[in-house]
């Protein structure tokens, strides 16, 4: 296992995921989310840097994936599956509201397949 190239990828990825994720919740689709102004940014960097760590794992260590169109893809099918199941847990113990849920998965897939394609890029220029 290459360590290395895992985590530039990973921080690589994290970055991207963290902006992101601030580009899309916090401006762009912000009634998906609404803030109370009381979000700990030192979490959610945490929480963007373990997903971004397991897509790294998977797209340098399990797939070899070496491209950035690569990574795309994969981020896409990850990301779509992880905001699937993020939503379904969410809204287990919450009103649905159908148009959320559909926007937050295709933001998740959206954001996963950016993510997993700066992570293939990385990987193949390492």
């Amino acid at each position: 296992m290459n360590t290395k190239k895992i985590f530039i990828s990973g921080l690589t990825g994290t970055i991207v995921y963290f902006l992101l994720g601030w580009l899309f919740y916090g401006i762009l689709f912000t009634d998906i989310y609404p803030s109370n102004g009381e979000q700990n940014l030192v979490f959610v960097f945490l929480g963007c840097m373990i997903f971004a760590f397991l897509l790294a794992y998977v797209i340098v260590h399990l797939a070899n994936i070496n491209s950035l169109m690569g990574g795309l893809k994969t981020g896409l099918i990850i990301g779509f599956l992880n905001g699937l199941s993020m939503n379904f847990f969410m809204f287990s113990t919450q009103e649905l509201n159908t148009t959320n849920f559909i926007y937050d998965v295709a933001i998740n897939a959206v954001i996963g397949a950016l993510t997993g394609a700066s992570i293939g890029f990385v990987n193949k220029s390492k």
